[in-house]
């Protein structure tokens, strides 16, 4: 069970960090460009201990060698990724889009490594599990040092539409944000928040996009819309379909935007 993309795009993978950012009630805010805005100055807050994966190596991928990016998927008590890069890694690590992160190297997305570590035995290594690891990880071996920062962008407010919400709430005992899928002209979960929504909609608006429907509680969304490349698509835009399915719409406006600042980081990894 593995997940597979081209290197240089790794297109799939947002899939993968999107359910990830999700899980954890989106708290990192929405995809944001990295112009435009002022930002607030960082918390200074002592950082809390982070857990450890109980063993790990990293290696660089010689260019000879290299191929399409493979990785495992969660929850099965390790971490192993092949041809990914350091821009992958802390994407996945910090459960952020490419454009949330500032700072970034030239040669970000040009090297490419292969990762393989075990947690403690009682570990599954679920995706929230993972994320404060793989953390530690980039830290030790990379030197990572990172700040928050968050800047106003240019958006969208999800708001509720002229005539009233059409939500249907989650029917079940289902945990928020279940089974989610964006991509290929469907956004679908399960007991969804308004915030989770909200997150969920800037990879198909290609803006960030903030929740300012002030409606509460999780709902059952499934949205169909035609993708961006298929211009003769019989579906209604993801804007119209939004309106006609959920009752609500995407209103132009600059929105807050955390973003995840590199303040150093080493291309070749310490010694294993």
């Amino acid at each position: 069970m593995t997940a597979r993309v081209a290197r240089k795009r790794i297109s799939d993978k947002k899939l993968w960090l999107t359910s990830a950012g999700l899980a954890a009630v989106c708290s990192l805010g929405a995809l944001g460009q990295m112009s435009g805005g002022k930002a607030t100055p960082p918390a200074q807050t002592a950082a809390p201990q982070l857990p450890a994966f109980e063993v790990a190596t990293i290696r660089q991928v010689p260019p000879s060698k290299r191929g399409d990016a493979v990785w495992s998927p969660p929850g099965i008590g390790k971490f192993i990724a092949s041809n990914v890069s350091l821009a992958f890694l802390i994407q996945m690590a910090f459960a952020v889009d490419d454009n949330q992160i500032a700072g970034k190297p030239n040669w970000f997305e040009a090297e490419m490594y292969d990762v393989v570590a075990k947690a403690e035995s009682d570990v599954p290594l679920t995706r929230t599990q993972l994320r404060p690891r793989l953390q530690s990880l980039l830290q030790q071996r990379f030197r990572l040092e990172t700040h928050r920062e968050t800047k106003m962008v240019r958006g969208y407010a999800l708001v509720v539409a002229k005539n009233g919400p059409k939500l249907k709430p989650t029917v079940g005992d289902h945990p928020p944000g279940f089974r989610v899928h964006v991509g290929g002209g469907e956004l679908n979960t399960l007991n969804c928040s308004m915030q989770t929504l909200a997150a969920m909609l800037q990879r198909p608006a290609g803006l960030p996009v903030a929740d300012k429907t002030g409606i509460p509680g999780g709902y059952d969304i499934k949205l169909d819309f035609a993708p961006d490349l298929e211009t003769d698509s019989p579906l209604p835009s993801l804007f119209a379909a939004l309106q006609e399915t959920l009752g609500l719409r995407l209103e132009s406006q600059k929105v807050p935007v955390e973003m995840l600042v590199i303040d150093h980081v080493d291309r070749v990894p310490m010694e294993n």
